[in-house]
């Protein structure tokens, strides 16, 4: 009984040493490092030198696990954003934490796209919702508003990131771009003038600058439907 009561004092005490936070933060290193595939239990019993049992007591599965680490790299988004920000400024501080957050972990878009109804999708929403009915638009506009609004920074983001993914490790950005650029130059300017006019302005683009862009114009939008 005392042998017992001794194998369960220690289990407990393994449990209580490994907490959710650690377990989390350690698969957002496995992600970040190797992608959705390497993120396995198995690796994550490796990295915490621990038994598949300790992280079980805090995770039921992957799909817990994929959801919480979301979770956590979003609610600090959340909590980055200043309580004293004008709406439009706090709308913007939220769209650029979202862009740099998946530009920094990829897979977050992928998870926020697979599950919208969980608790980082609903942080999102409500982080764009409050700033634009402190607007005072009307009830509908603050639908399709907020709706554009989702879609816009989820897509740009998500996309913006892939697209750092198809690019072989050391890539040099403004190297790429020029020969990109130059590509487009060459083009049939009769078919394609507008390759002409965009190819300079492609080479020292910001994509963060050009991403608030798309924000403004949206708002602006948004602001002439207001009663």
């Amino acid at each position: 009984m005392r042998v017992k009561m001794n194998l369960m004092a220690d289990r407990k005490r393994r449990t209580d040493a490994l907490s959710k936070e650690k377990i989390v933060e350690t698969a957002i290193e496995i992600l970040d490092a190797e992608g959705e595939k390497a993120l396995t239990f198995r690796a994550l019993t490796t990295r915490l030198t621990t038994g598949a049992g300790a992280i079980y007591w805090h995770v039921a599965n992957k799909d817990e696990l994929l959801a919480a680490t979301t979770d956590a790299v979003i609610t600090r988004v959340l909590t980055e954003i200043s309580g004293d920000a004008e709406p439009p400024e706090a709308i913007r501080e939220l769209a650029l934490g979202i862009f740099d957050a998946i530009d920094t972990h990829p897979w977050i878009g992928t998870q926020l796209s697979r599950a919208p109804w969980q608790s980082a999708m609903l942080g999102i929403i409500g982080g764009i919702a409050e700033p634009l009915h402190a607007l005072g638009l009307p009830e509908k506009v603050q639908s399709d508003c907020g709706s554009a609004l989702l879609n816009y920074i989820l897509g740009v983001a998500g996309q913006n990131a892939a697209h750092a993914r198809l690019l072989p490790a050391g890539t040099d950005r403004t190297e790429f771009l020029k020969a990109v650029a130059a590509r487009w130059a060459e083009q049939d300017p009769a078919k394609y003038p507008f390759l002409g006019r965009v190819a300079e302005q492609l080479i020292d683009h910001d994509d963060r600058e050009q991403f608030l862009v798309g924000i403004d114009l949206i708002l602006a939008g948004a602001q002439t439907l207001r009663p």
